[in-house]
């Protein structure tokens, strides 16, 4: 399976890859050889604690390379009529009377609490290729749907300003 990125999304995780590489895993190795200088290891918790960040550092640069090995780049423009990537759509759920305004991304950027959906998510799914004014079903599992209605769409574009989601 491959995650959809745009290009934006690689040079990111390209960059954050070369500064785990130059920058913070040299730090983290001489706070290693730093902490294991304090005595018996099976006691040290300097010790303990500096492994852990370097290990966790090195798990996210594989996670990073990962991705970027299986992904799938595709462009970053909204494109077209109806609803697409980046794009700003206010939109009301007709079960819980509330309006509420979301942003298509990728899954690399989704931050559900700033509002920010994926377009693999069963909203952005959803809402994909739909007009402002049309009613939507969504599908979040076989028993639970709800319906939206389209308010307004603000095209948008990949403008590099949304950081990249820590896992």
């Amino acid at each position: 399976m491959y995650d959809e990125l745009t290009q934006v999304d690689i040079d990111k995780m390209k960059e954050e890859i070369t500064y785990r590489k130059t920058v913070l895993r040299p730090k983290l190795i001489e706070d290693v050889q730093i902490a294991r200088g304090f005595g018996d290891l099976s006691e040290n918790f300097e010790y303990k604690c500096a492994k852990r960040d370097k290990n966790r550092n090195d798990s996210r640069i594989r996670y990073l390379e990962r991705m970027i090995a299986t992904a799938r780049v595709i462009d970053g423009g909204s494109g077209g009529e109806g609803i697409g990537l980046f794009d700003k759509v206010t939109m009301f759920n007709e079960k819980l009377q509330k309006e509420q305004t979301i942003q298509l991304v990728t899954t690399l950027r989704q931050n559900p609490l700033k509002g920010l959906i994926s377009k693999e998510s069963p909203v952005g799914k959803a809402l994909l290729g739909h007009k402002a004014g049309e009613r939507v079903e969504i599908t979040v599992s076989p028993e639970m749907k709800y319906t939206v209605e389209i308010r307004t769409v603000e095209k948008g574009e990949d403008d590099a300003s949304m950081d990249i989601s820590a896992y």
